[in-house]
């Protein structure tokens, strides 16, 4: 079997299963890693004064990682440059956020170009390679002029934008190109697959071959849609811990018999959260006899606080909350509980099982997995509902929540209620055909799927020398 290596913009090293505080893509990284041996590379997280390209190995819980600090200007240019400020809100339809400076765009390549010269000493020559999300693009690009003729891999997790969008972008053409460096490029949805052939149809010249493939810049590309999932037997596993049973014992005192809707995210403007909040003051508008019934906690830490954009979106919700509690709330009920802080994935697990309904608004995502999380942690014999919006790349796997557009605020609404109504045989119905999803496209099928596909794309053509910039 091929060693894996696996690139990513951060590194956290695992920590013993259902305890961590890791997002969807780490934990997916980790469990692709305890199955192909190999390496995860990235960022540590950390700065230096001067790139020394130094590597700094562990190995932790099953996986072997390797790190390496970034100058505070690789920072503020690649990360919160180009990566955060540029690519993020066009990537996730926000043009009016979207941050064009020369710098970041310079920042961005030099980064790549650091990473491919600390990584190269550790690929081997039958190693698959494995480059992860918007942060690193131009990965390939820089590993193939180092004369690395592996295969080569990219996964974006974030949705890839309608074409009149990425035409916004200075030098478009040369990110689109960057792509054609690689082996196989992987989507979460067939929509955001469809949105990027026809960029490459209509933008820059290329085509899509009878094969499939896209041809475009003297390359073919292999591409397709690998929906990532969640380890469900290991969140199973979590539900059923002590710190679930204790977190889930806390709401449940807390509550008062009250029904629970629960949203946990990430602070960003992309998940919709104001329109969240928004959508449970109308239900709370239009249904007096539910006040005082419900309440809704909203756990959302914050994030890349250096950018200008989140620091706004913060400070917006803090005041939303506010209102809706100066504006319903009681000396014994509080509406909305908005939490600004992290919590482990085992605590995460009580929280969702004590949930009526899991609220899962975002205005544009690549999947989201939380909405799979709240699936898998909930009571078979009584289980919550899952209200989720139709711009979640899940919301095409996940027929039978309650799909909504987040941007009205009656429909969500509307939709609440229907949840806090629901009886138990619908919920059961719909639980059980959600649930068999999560487990049947879990995270080990979308890493085989795509691991087996760039594995079928190994050629003994060498094509180093041939790259174009």
């Amino acid at each position: 079997m091929s060693r894996l290596i696996v690139v990513s913009n951060r590194v956290t090293p695992p920590s013993p299963k259902g305890s961590a505080t890791q997002g969807g893509l780490a934990m997916a990284l980790a469990a692709a890693l305890r199955e192909y041996s190999g390496v995860w590379f990235g960022w540590s997280g950390e700065t230096t004064p001067e790139f020394t390209g130094h590597l700094s190995m562990k190995r932790a819980e099953g996986v072997t990682v390797a790190t390496v600090d970034l100058e505070e200007v690789d920072v503020q240019e690649y990360y919160n440059g180009y990566a955060n400020k540029t690519l993020w809100p066009l990537f996730h339809y926000r043009i009016d956020l979207t941050a064009y400076d020369r710098s970041f765009g310079q920042g961005y390549d030099r980064v790549n170009r650091r990473f491919a010269e600390t990584v190269r000493p550790l690929i081997e020559k039958d190693d698959l390679v494995w480059i992860h999300d918007y942060h690193l693009i131009p990965m390939a690009r820089e590993l193939r002029r180092l004369g690395v003729d592996n295969p080569i891999g990219f996964f974006l997790h974030i949705p890839w934008p309608a074409r009149q969008l990425v035409a916004t972008l200075p030098r478009h053409r040369q990110l689109a190109e960057a792509l054609f460096a690689y082996d196989l490029i992987g989507f979460q949805t067939e929509e955001w697959l469809d949105a990027f052939r026809d960029y490459v149809s209509h933008e820059v010249g290329g085509e899509v071959l009878p094969d499939g493939r896209l041809s475009a810049f003297g390359r073919t590309v292999r591409a397709g849609a690998f929906p990532i999932g969640i380890d469900a037997e290991d969140f199973a596993r979590a539900t059923r811990s002590a710190a679930a049973a204790r977190t889930y014992d806390r709401i449940a005192a807390s509550g008062a018999f009250r029904a629970m809707i629960v949203g946990v995210d990430r602070l960003d403007y992309s998940k919709g959260l104001e329109e969240r909040l928004q959508g449970f003051e109308r239900l709370l508008a239009d249904n007096p006899a539910l006040r005082r019934e419900v309440f809704m906690l909203q756990i959302a830490p914050p994030t890349r606080d250096q950018v200008d954009a989140y620091q706004d979106i913060r400070a917006r919700l803090d005041a939303l909350a506010g209102h809706i509690n100066g504006a319903y709330a009681d000396m014994d009920w509080t509406p909305v509980r908005y939490v600004n802080r992290n919590y482990r994935r085992d605590e995460l697990a009580g929280i969702y099982r004590a949930a009526k309904v899991g609220l899962v608004t975002p205005l544009r995502d690549g999947m989201n997995l939380v909405a799979k999380e709240f699936v898998a942690a909930q009571d078979p014999a009584d289980p919550g509902v899952l209200v989720l919006s139709r711009f979640a790349g899940a919301a095409t796997q996940m027929k039978d929540a309650l799909i909504i557009n987040p941007f009205s605020p009656e429909e969500t609404a509307e939709a609440l209620k229907r949840a806090l109504s629901m009886d138990r045989a619908e919920r059961k119905r719909r639980w059980e055909i959600l649930q068999h999803g999560v487990a049947t496209h879990d995270v080990a099928a979308w890493r085989d799927a795509f691991v087996q596909a760039l594995e079928a794309v190994r050629r003994p053509v060498p094509r180093g020398a041939a790259q174009t910039a």
